[in-house]
């Protein structure tokens, strides 16, 4: 049985969406991996435990990031400013040039590690992550991020068309790699597990597609992919499926729509209405990528009209369309898309969405309890919920004059990097440390 102990310093966390729960000195209590609660004062029960003093910190939950592509991390800050800025010169010049040495496993060794080191020192605890379509790269990458104590879906990427050279897989080779990588990391670890991961529709054959549905349902693991992230990628995906109505219906017909396992999307854009109500009424997870499609698409997804719907709606950094694994960074990118969004609507006379701004209190619901539901109850504080939780010392970003909580998290988005991390906690059990660095071994 784990240890019964608290944490003790100023806490912020969102139990709903529309506002934070705050308390300047309070104690969070950890019993069996579970959120007790936060007390203000430390109940009697709990007198003898032992308490972890952070008093000055601010005590939030761990982050978790939707999306990303673990293999871009190795160019992140590139290709956002190429000459010609189109997805055909990016990929070219980057993704996919990028992508091709994972065959190597001692470079997959050298870049997975950089990142997995550079993610235990954010804010983030749990992530869903793109690998590349090398299963042994894959499975080191789930290894990796084990050894970290960080929680993790991984995917190997299936892609048997449109693609680069060393970067297309025959239908035949994609599933056979698919099934042996499902076979040899399906329950092997405790926090870190396998999500089928076609890189969306134009990349996979229907043969490959219905292949990873009837691997989905074997295996009993949810599905990631792309959705709706640009005008010229859905006209594509019409002139592949000339039968369907809507981009997420290419998904549908193989069962990839939350209806057998849960999904999770990434962008959702430029979702029509059929598609944004199955996106609501479906066990789908979306996740906004603020950073990139500002970056790409110049617009973000109608978020709050997405979460006022039903959606359930979470944070991703999209690395590296996305530039920073800092997920307080994309927090407040994510406010920003939504103003470029509501100045947009306010001057082409779109009423609905009229007003489409997100708070701060909104943007981290997103980063914490939005994004954790994919996992159950994880990313708040409240009683039952996963002890995932960070401490920041955000002593280096403050001035002269005292500051209420809310004024911390408003900085430590703002100005805050993972200079700020002093410990962070999975689950109960602390994987960093600033002063040894729990985890990185």
């Amino acid at each position: 049985m784990s240890e019964t102990f608290a944490l003790r310093g100023a806490i912020a966390h969102t139990p709903t969406f529309e506002r934070f729960e705050l308390f300047p000195d309070a104690y969070l209590i950890c019993r069996d991996e579970k959120v007790v609660g936060v007390f203000e004062h430390l109940p009697e029960e709990y007198r003898g435990i032992r308490v972890i003093d952070r008093s000055g910190c601010v005590i939030i939950p761990g982050m978790i990031d939707l999306h990303q592509h673990a293999p871009q991390y190795a160019f992140r800050g590139l290709g956002q400013n190429i000459e010609k800025p189109d997805w055909d010169s990016w990929f070219d010049l980057y993704a996919f040039s990028e992508e091709k040495r994972y065959q190597d496993l001692e470079y997959a060794q050298r870049a997975y590690g950089r990142l997995v080191s550079d993610l235990l020192k954010s804010t983030t605890t749990r992530i869903c992550t793109f690998a590349t379509i090398h299963r042994p790269a894959t499975e080191l990458l789930m290894e990796l991020l084990h050894r970290s104590g960080l929680c993790a879906y991984v995917g190997k990427v299936n892609m048997d068309r449109n693609s680069a050279e060393g970067l297309l897989e025959t239908t035949e080779e994609s599933l056979e790699e698919t099934r042996r990588w499902l076979q040899n990391s399906v329950g092997r670890y405790p926090h870190v597990k396998p999500i089928i991961t076609p890189r969306y529709i134009p990349s996979c054959t229907d043969e490959v597609m219905e292949g990873l549905s009837a691997l989905m349902k074997e295996f009993g693991v949810p599905v990631q992919s792309h959705l709706s992230e640009g005008l010229d990628e859905i006209a594509w995906v019409h002139q592949l499926m000339p039968d369907i109505s809507f981009y997420g219906q290419g998904y549908d017909r193989f069962d990839m729509m939350g209806t057998v396992q849960p999904t999770l999307m990434a962008h959702c854009i430029f979702s029509n209405q059929e598609e944004f109500d199955m996106l609501c009424s479906r066990n789908i997870t979306i996740a906004h990528c603020p950073d990139a499609n500002l970056n790409y698409s110049g617009t973000a997804a109608p978020i709050l009209k997405y979460v006022r719907s039903g959606a359930k709606v979470g944070l991703g950094s999209d690395v590296s369309g996305g530039h920073t694994l800092n997920l307080m960074q994309v927090m407040l990118q994510a406010i920003v898309a939504s103003k470029v969004r509501w100045a947009y609507c306010e001057r082409t006379g779109k009423a609905d969405e009229k007003r489409d701004v997100l708070t701060l209190a909104n943007a981290f619901y997103l980063a914490t309890k939005g994004g954790g539901s994919f996992w159950g109850k994880v990313g708040s504080f409240e009683p039952g919920y996963a002890f995932d939780a960070v401490v920041l010392d955000d002593s280096r970003i403050a001035d002269e004059c005292p500051r209420s909580v809310y004024e911390r998290v408003e900085r430590l988005a703002c100005l805050g990097d993972d200079r700020e991390t002093v410990e962070k906690y999975v689950n109960g059990t602390l994987v960093y440390s600033k002063s040894n660095c729990v985890g990185e071994g």
